[in-house]
């Protein structure tokens, strides 16, 4: 049932008339508050209360220096001083990336906002990574779609057992529901799944292989919160050496007391950069164990082949969550 939540007055009510994601009337004070679905409502509540969490738990694990004299009591915190569910916060902690970065004369500008998990970017590359071999179709027929300035996908699924189907189309519909596709329809009788493709360059760079950066960030922090292991982590670094070489660096991490780690992630052709990404290594002067090329064309065999000729860690996408895993 629809629901929506008043930001003037917190109220907050069902609503039966009003069609979802347009406005109407609070019932109490009259502000107008957007109609949300409830399934789209407690998701948000979910993620931004998670978020809340993580943010806690970094904060508690930092060690705390002992008072040189006696403290005063501590004052009641005000009401707005705690993160609520309509303001949880947006920064990611890299504090300890930039600090390493600049002992090694090293710049790096981090946009917090890239590795914001408030959204449904994180969710979505989760499903994408978990599932990728039965979505790596949809993936590739969206991307080919982009790259040729097509607007609509046509996904045939007859030919699929209906579990396969329905799980692609469940996932295109919520994909849909979270406006990654602009337009969504599945024609049951013809078992054809029609999907507009939504042009914002934010979704249209997911598609193209954020999403393989927001999945191995996703894996990073659930291995960092299962361990009570404090993170500190970014996406799309963009580093500029002594030099005035810039390079960019998809996914970063740093448990507490560690080295970086950094994960590149490659959903397509990688052979070519492999040169590339051994000298900038060399540059960040990371053991080979803790620069990582993510690669979804990889198997395990082949990865083991590529890390013993290279001083880089190969690991194919099946195989990366229990690696971050056993490196956190």
């Amino acid at each position: 049932m629809p629901i929506y939540r008043c930001n003037k007055c917190g109220f907050v009510s069902e609503d039966t008339q009003t069609p979802v994601n347009t406005p109407t009337a609070c019932g109490r004070c009259g502000t107008p508050s957007t109609v949300y679905g409830t399934v789209f409502f407690v998701e948000e509540l979910i993620k931004r209360l998670a978020s809340v969490t993580r943010e806690l738990k970094t904060l508690q694990a930092q060690p705390v220096a002992a008072p040189t004299a006696p403290a005063a009591p501590a004052a009641a915190p005000a009401a707005s001083s705690f993160p609520t569910l309509d303001a949880a916060p947006k920064e990611a902690p890299h504090t300890a990336l930039v600090q390493w970065f600049a002992q090694k004369n090293i710049q790096a500008a981090i946009d917090p906002s890239a590795a914001d998990t408030s959204g449904f970017f994180d969710e979505a590359a989760t499903a994408l990574g978990d599932d990728y071999l039965l979505f790596a179709d949809l993936l590739d027929r969206v991307c080919y779609s982009y790259r040729k300035s097509y607007t609509n996908v046509n996904l045939e699924l007859a030919k699929l057992s209906q579990k396969d189907g329905q799980a692609i189309t469940q996932f295109c519909r919520t994909l849909y529901e979270h406006t990654f596709f602009a337009r969504y329809h599945y024609q049951k009788a013809e078992k054809i799944a029609r999907l507009t493709l939504q042009m914002a360059p934010a979704i249209r760079q997911f598609f193209e292989g954020g999403w393989l950066e927001w999945y191995a960030l996703v894996q990073a922090l659930s291995a960092s919160e299962q361990r009570s292991v404090p993170l500190s982590y970014a996406r799309g670094v963009k580093v500029t050496f002594p030099n005035e070489d810039l390079h960019e660096l998809d996914v970063l991490l740093q448990p507490q007391g560690q080295e970086p780690i950094c994960i590149e992630c490659k959903t397509g052709e990688f052979r070519r950069d492999i040169d590339k990404y051994v000298r900038l290594n060399k540059r960040l002067g990371l053991t080979k164990s803790r620069f990582i090329l993510c690669c979804t064309d990889l198997n395990a065999e082949q990865a083991q082949g590529l890390s013993a000729m290279y001083d880089l860690s190969f690991v194919p996408l099946p195989m990366l969550k229990r690696h971050l895993h056993s490196m956190i």
